[in-house]
């Protein structure tokens, strides 16, 4: 049997890409098992179940060597499981020398091991570059001021006069929001930290 597996982010948007590629080699769509989930969180549960699922002399296709795992641990891990411990084949398409099907003597094997290790290192090493990229980003972004997240709602100065009014019935909930551009859970929160300090 022939399986592809598929792992995108929120971020990465290649579904397509990669899906594309497998029904390209011959991949039934009912066999390709896909995870939208950040490489971060490596709780898979469509590969997973792929796993539970191949034998031995199954053949398995992914796009890239990264989408067996996160790092080069990860993938050295998952390419010892698929091909000693359930026994099936691997090509990864965009390697053509990690396709096991091929040479499989001792030469070939020696050759695919290597081709494995240096691209695993480059995946992780690719992934830390991203990570600090980020970080020198977001740094540089506080310095020029820029904020994050969302914009902190400013409240009038007799916001709790507001609430008082709003405690004696005096004035509608539905009212002070729309005067005010709040919701309800912001209203509600903002009302209990003004009562809190006061």
């Amino acid at each position: 049997m022939q399986y592809g597996y598929i792992r995108v982010s929120a971020t990465d948007q290649n579904l397509d890409r990669q899906l594309i590629a497998l029904k390209n080699a011959g991949v039934e769509t009912k066999r390709i098992f896909v995870d939208k989930l950040s490489g971060k969180d490596f709780n898979r549960p469509n590969y997973k179940r792929l796993i539970k699922r191949l034998k031995r002399g199954d053949l398995l296709y992914i796009v890239s060597i990264d989408r067996l795992g996160r790092n080069y641990t990860e993938i050295q891990e998952q390419w010892r499981i698929l091909i000693h411990d359930k026994q099936v084949d691997i090509c990864v398409l965009d390697m053509p020398l990690l396709d096991t099907r091929n040479k499989k003597d001792l030469m070939g094997t020696f050759v695919a091991e290597l081709v494995l290790q240096i691209l695993s290192f480059v995946a992780e090493n690719e992934r830390a570059n991203i990570r600090k990229r980020q970080a020198e980003g977001i740094a540089a972004a506080k310095v020029r001021g820029v904020q994050f997240g969302r914009p902190k709602i400013v409240l009038p100065d007799d916001f709790v006069d507001i609430v008082y009014a709003w405690k004696r019935r005096e004035l509608m909930l539905d009212d002070i929001l729309q005067r005010y551009h709040i919701s309800r859970t912001t209203f509600y929160r903002r009302a209990k930290e003004y009562m809190e300090t006061k």
